[in-house]
């Protein structure tokens, strides 16, 4: 508004040598009054919906919920910032509603988060005062394995209660924001049911040998009437499955290969029993039941 009052103060100045006639101040005064009313009514329009931000994910909507509370928490606001030297706008909060946005009426969870005392923040349309900084999450299934996720951002300022409305940037930041822990929950449940796998594996082939071991005691019982005799065919099947650490110790590892990454270090003279064998490795459980793969070399016969 400065800048039109001043522009109209510049055309009185330009037109101050002809007569000023009564028509003209009356003219200058409804042009004033006209150019006032767009920032009266950008308060009022606070309300109507934009188009917002709009994406959908390949995901369950619990999983989506998860994921934008943890982006709810972070404190920040995405994509934006108010000076130069400080790369993202912190300080910002969850509220469970805000009248910067009017009632959402649509289907779906609406969520908020809001950034008070921000300074002619980036990325929205015309700012240039101290206001607030409101986003709206709105999160709806479409199916049991796909989710859609609404973003809006504004910057009302305190002052003038003018709207600003985001370009775009915070919408996709929040988003991108969004996805990311999303897609790390992702890959975090797929570990976990490729170590679930790896244990059912180990399991079954324990599992596998024991009925073997059974089976060939079973047989050497009816072979053979010594019980010392059965009792040594035992105690050299133990010895055939189990193992102990040599000195100085070994490194339990999370597959075959030495650059595996470490799952523990057993001390000399652990005992642990033999799952797999390959021409190099043996995939153990230790006494704890964990599993792991060692060398041959670090291993050696029960005495």
């Amino acid at each position: 508004m400065r800048d039109t009052a001043q522009g109209a103060k510049h055309d009185y100045v330009w037109r101050k040598s002809p007569p000023i006639s009564v028509g003209f101040g009356l003219g200058t005064a409804m042009l004033c009054a006209f150019l006032l009313v767009p920032r009266a009514y950008a308060s009022k329009d606070r309300d109507t919906p934009s188009p917002g931000f709009v994406t959908e994910f390949s995901a369950p909507i619990e999983d989506v919920i998860e994921a934008l509370q943890e982006v709810l928490q972070d404190g920040t606001i995405h994509g934006t910032l108010m000076f130069e030297k400080e790369p993202a706008l912190t300080g910002a909060i969850a509220v469970e509603s805000t009248p910067l946005f009017g009632a959402w009426k649509g289907a779906g969870k609406v969520f908020y988060k809001i950034r008070n005392d921000a300074l002619a923040p980036r990325h929205f349309q015309g700012s240039a005062d101290q206001g607030t900084i409101a986003v709206r999450y709105v999160v709806a299934g479409v199916s049991a394995e796909r989710t859609r996720l609404r973003i809006d951002a504004i910057f009302v300022e305190t002052a003038q209660r003018a709207t600003h409305p985001s370009d775009g940037t915070v919408e996709s930041s929040e988003c991108k924001a969004i996805q990311d822990h999303l897609q790390a929950m992702q890959l975090a449940e797929r570990e976990a049911a490729d170590a679930q796998r790896r244990r059912e594996s180990a399991d079954l082939a324990r599992q596998t040998f024991i009925r073997q071991r059974e089976d060939e005691a079973a047989l050497l019982a009816s072979a053979k009437s010594s019980a010392q005799d059965l009792e040594q065919r035992i105690d050299s099947l133990r010895r055939e499955i189990q193992r102990r650490i040599k000195a100085p110790g070994a490194s339990l590892k999370a597959a075959p290969f030495r650059s595996a990454a470490t799952l523990t270090n057993l001390t000399p003279q652990t005992e642990v029993v033999v799952l797999i064998v390959t021409p190099h490795w043996y995939g153990v459980e230790t006494p704890s039941g964990q599993h792991g793969w060692l060398p041959l070399d670090q291993l050696e016969p029960l005495p």
